[in-house]
């Protein structure tokens, strides 16, 4: 997918970049599949603000989007590449033979017209098919792997992810993750082949920050500009350091500070992303 540069009219444009959207071929036309979340902008139920810095951006439909593909021994034809606001990848209408219609992530290389299937097992190693990661040969790229059998897809949804099947071991399976952890799977988890596609999308330049507001980001203000009432950074006379190790508002190290709890799925981690 091709990369879009603007001639620099004003400063902001002069590096921003964007996607091309010549691979889009429809706009939603299937109303069951679309759905208006609330906007919280970052507020609980309580109205406190949670989730600092961000607020309900420009006004969008949530594509509902068929991540346990269970629909086992009917074959489907993409009908439409389609954009979907709520994530950085384009998504594929599936129409299947029984008349129903779902969305799917699209695979990188899936075009209108391509047939996709889910299944057990017995399927071709071609883009957009499903099957039980047990039954998928070793060394292949697949993405929307299920953690849990029947929970639906959890790993490797966003833009260009993608893990690799690297052994079996007894009812496991061996697999390398986007962050290069290596962990076991149940092998009766359902996993779709090949990487998801829109690859670019890291690639862009948002130029300026009217774009983040129409995404939901407010403005950061950084730490060392508060006072030190606001923040542990704040205070001083000039530009300092603070004099101790970055933390959050609320004095929790924020660089390298282990947060993650044990959990009992611990044993499954062959190796981590961090040695």
């Amino acid at each position: 997918m091709a990369i879009k540069t603007y001639k620099p009219t004003t400063p902001s444009r002069r590096y921003m970049t964007n996607l091309d959207s010549g691979d889009i071929t429809a706009r939603p036309s299937v109303r069951a599949l679309l759905k208006r979340l609330p906007a919280h902008a970052g507020r609980n139920h309580n109205g406190r603000i949670t989730s600092r810095h961000k607020q309900a951006g420009a006004k969008k439909l949530y594509r509902i989007i068929d991540f346990k593909r269970n629909k086992f021994g009917v074959e489907g034809t993409v009908a439409a590449i389609e954009y979907d606001p709520y994530r950085n990848c384009r998504i594929c209408l599936v129409k299947y033979t029984d008349g129903d219609r779902r969305y799917i992530l699209q695979p990188r290389g899936l075009k209108v017209g391509d047939k996709v299937m889910a299944a057990e097992s017995g399927l071709d190693i071609k883009p957009g098919n499903t099957m039980k990661l047990k039954n998928i040969p070793v060394g292949t790229l697949v993405h929307n792997i299920e953690m849990n059998p029947g929970q639906g897809g959890k790993i490797a949804r966003s833009a260009g992810g993608y893990a690799q099947i690297m052994g079996r071991d007894g009812k496991y399976v061996s697999l390398r993750l986007p962050s290069s952890e290596m962990r076991y799977i149940l092998g009766e988890c359902l996993a779709t082949v090949g990487t998801v596609g829109n690859e670019d999308f890291a690639n862009i330049v948002i130029g300026k920050a009217g774009r983040n507001r129409h995404l939901g980001i407010r403005p950061q203000t950084r730490g060392s500009a508060m006072n030190p009432i606001d923040h542990p950074h704040g205070g001083g006379e000039g530009k300092t350091n603070s004099g101790r190790h970055p933390v959050s508002p609320w004095g929790m190290p924020t660089k390298g500070y282990k947060t993650r709890k044990k959990k009992s799925s611990d044993k499954l981690i062959i190796s981590r992303r961090k040695k």
